[in-house]
């Protein structure tokens, strides 16, 4: 049953990938070697060669690199998720399956926190509002940027 799921994730992403412009030649040829010379029982070095032909379009070769993963198995997916995951996690982060995984509590979860911070900060008295500022900042540290641009914007209006 874990297998089909790697597979079925993979197969869900590789739409998102594959339009994604962050998805460049730099990151896909970083993708492959890591996959060749990490686990060259995944990518062979003609594979890994093949895959790295910059005569043929980069979105072309990374859709041909999933496929290629899909039918190399559940290792092959899991390895080439985790290597997206070391090079750029603000891709890993918004793949598609990793997007359904977090669920509607998550983001229920989320909007409830936020929703009592704000209360704290804008209803607060003397001291409360003093330390929500420093508390607003550290929360968003795990915010995107333009997220946390603004989250943090609130907290210096206040001030």
């Amino acid at each position: 049953l874990a297998a089909t799921t790697v597979d079925i994730r993979l197969q869900s992403d590789s739409q998102f990938l594959c339009s994604d412009q962050r998805m460049d030649t730099e990151l896909v040829d970083r993708l492959v070697l890591q996959l060749n010379r990490i686990y060259p029982q995944i990518l062979s070095d003609k594979e890994a060669h093949r895959f790295r032909n910059l005569s043929v379009p980069t979105k072309v070769r990374l859709a041909d690199l999933l496929k290629h993963l899909h039918r190399k198995g559940e290792e092959a997916c899991h390895e080439f998720y985790r290597a997206l995951h070391i090079h750029t996690e603000d891709i890993y982060s918004s793949l598609p399956s990793r997007v359904r995984e977090r669920g509607p509590m998550f983001f229920l979860s989320c909007f409830s926190f936020v929703v009592g911070i704000a209360i704290l900060y804008y209803y607060g008295e003397g001291e409360t509002l003093r330390c929500t500022g420093v508390f607003l900042h550290c929360s968003a540290v795990r915010l995107s940027k333009d997220a946390r641009d603004v989250f943090i914007s609130y907290g210096e209006v206040g001030k």
